[in-house]
């Protein structure tokens, strides 16, 4: 049987719960104590996520950890934003849908997938490179006529 001290009150759990908590979540409970504290956690882990969760989406296309980069930067969004955990939940259990349905699916499906995947990668790149004044199709074609 758990007997509390009656002088402590509820000391003795809140000790026991602090001891279970990480060092981090524990420094970060500390920030957030105080309004400036709690507002400037705000502002950086919202700069920081947003600039993870942007750059990941314009990774997406390309070959690498683009959706990768999404999710970390959700789930450091929502360290701090109840939003972020929902959007970030939201996309795991889209993710997983996706991933069962791509696997039901026989070689035609994914194959189209690929393509459209590739056709997709090629113009991102293409107008990306046009945007900064590089024409992929000139220099293509500058290559063949020598």
């Amino acid at each position: 049987m758990d007997v509390k001290n009656s002088e402590t009150g509820n000391a003795d759990e809140l000790k026991e719960e602090a001891a279970r908590r990480s060092p981090l979540q524990s420094w970060l409970d500390g920030v957030r104590s105080t309004r400036t504290g709690a507002l400037t956690l705000k502002i950086v882990i919202g700069t920081i996520g947003a600039v993870m969760v942007v750059g990941g989406l314009i990774m997406v296309p390309f070959p690498g950890p683009g959706w990768l980069v999404v999710f970390a930067g959700l789930a450091v969004l929502a360290t701090e934003f109840d939003w972020a955990h929902k959007l970030l939940e939201f996309g795991k259990r889209v993710l997983h849908a996706w991933t069962e349905w791509y696997k039901r699916q026989g070689w035609t499906v994914r194959i189209l997938v690929l393509i459209v995947t590739l056709a997709t990668m090629a113009a991102i790149i293409y107008l990306g490179m046009k945007s900064i004044g590089i024409d992929l199709i000139d220099l293509g074609r500058g290559f063949l006529e020598r």
